[in-house]
């Protein structure tokens, strides 16, 4: 695999190894967790319940056992759009090819077991989409106006920073774009950072320290303090947790650095009476606790991951930046292959196969991109009295030659 293809393929199995993983320990606290798996959770576990049918809150969804939730299914439908398309994407693509996968194809549901439509599976805040677009026809840039704030817009984003791998603004913009179709204040922003980071991510040579920058650079308001705020508690960090107790540390460093901006509040399946409503102090929880576990770990795949499966509450998601983050960083080999294999098997989706979709799609916007931009350059020579034919178009002339014609 080329350097695209191998990280398209290790973002995309990256997050639904995370997002599989964090479903079974999603809307819990670390303590209920420990207490239910008789200790930390270190790798696929069974649903919560086992009559999770018709056990609440769980029923009718089988998390657990490797099976993929929303977070997955949503990213994939998003995938064949970047792939039908073969361009950069904006909210009138929401309402023009989102929406009509997410009602008019039947597919496999792993948490139902069965084959549904995609609207049928997501959450109320996603089924937000096909009300405002399918049903009232509203402008797609301003449809996520109204709805509930929260991390469904940001889960499904590692797509958008692979269509702009290496420009984490590029991915700022067009997540921002897109998700306007979805959400808004907070959640919309989110979203956007997400993206940013992953684009970041998959530079050639990219650290966790580049995330950070990127994140920092195009983040605003109480998204941007949530993120400032994890990385100044996680200044100085020692390293990975050595032990259990490390990880408990870790955690509860990482709720404490995120807790002043979190709406939701102390009680995850008891939200307080402001939750979620639009705001400029506030953050979505995910997207910085991703981050705190990201830095506490070093960037490590499988640490950071675990870290958020056990942090419990919205687990899944956490996990699902986590896990894409550090996939992007650490290319295909850092995201452990029996995971993927029995996420692939548990879940009946060719995952690295999503990816591969994911990476030829970004190859073909990357490639159109750097023509655009090689017009641009020639413009402004001609707009600022430079040369029409000079520095940018001999730079175009010599990267079409490659670096083994001019010998010839």
């Amino acid at each position: 695999m080329d350097w695209l293809q191998d990280r398209a393929v290790a973002v995309i199995t990256g997050a639904a190894v995370g997002d599989a993983l964090g479903g079974a320990t999603e809307g819990w606290t670390p303590e209920q967790i420990e207490e239910r798996h008789g200790g930390r959770v270190t790798g696929i576990v069974g649903p919560w319940y086992p009559n999770w049918r018709d056990a609440r809150p769980i029923a009718p969804y089988h998390k657990g056992d490797g099976h993929i939730t929303d977070d997955t299914l949503m990213t994939r439908a998003l995938v064949e759009v970047y792939a039908e398309r073969r361009a950069h994407l904006d909210a009138y693509a929401m309402a023009e090819d989102l929406v009509p996968l997410m009602i008019g194809e039947p597919r496999w549901i792993p948490e139902l077991e069965s084959t549904a439509l995609l609207l049928q599976r997501v959450f109320l805040a996603e089924k937000w989409i096909v009300a405002r677009l399918h049903y009232g026809h509203v402008d797609p840039r301003e449809a996520g106006v109204g709805n509930v704030v929260n991390c469904g817009a940001a889960m499904y984003m590692p797509p958008v920073g692979l269509a702009n791998a290496g420009d984490p603004r590029g991915a700022y913009a067009e997540a921002i774009d897109l998700t306007g179709a979805h959400q808004s204040s907070y959640g919309r922003e989110a979203a956007g950072v997400f993206a940013a980071m992953v684009a970041a991510a998959v530079a050639p040579g990219a650290t966790a320290d580049d995330v950070v920058a990127a994140a920092l650079e195009v983040a605003h308001d109480g998204t941007r303090d949530a993120l400032e705020s994890v990385v100044r508690a996680l200044d100085g960090w020692a390293g990975p947790p050595a032990d259990d107790e490390g990880e408990r540390e870790l955690a509860r460093l990482v709720r404490a650095a995120v807790e002043p901006f979190d709406s939701v509040g102390p009680h995850y399946r008891q939200m307080s009476r402001d939750a979620r409503r639009p705001s400029r102090t506030k953050a979505i929880e995910e997207l910085p606790a991703a981050l705190g576990l990201l830095l506490g770990h070093g960037g490590d795949y499988r640490g950071a991951v675990l870290a958020a499966v056990n942090y419990g509450r919205d687990a899944d998601s956490i996990a699902v930046m986590a896990g894409a983050v550090c996939a992007g960083l650490g290319g295909s080999a850092a995201v452990p292959a029996e995971w993927i294999d029995a996420v692939e098997a548990a879940s009946r989706m060719d995952i690295r196969a999503t990816g591969r979709l994911m990476a030829s799609a970004a190859a073909d916007i990357l490639r159109a991109d750097r023509e655009r931009a090689l017009a641009r350059l020639r413009g402004m020579d001609a707009l600022i009295g430079g040369d029409p034919a000079g520095p940018a178009a001999a730079a175009g002339a010599a990267a079409a030659d490659g670096p083994g014609d001019g010998a010839a």
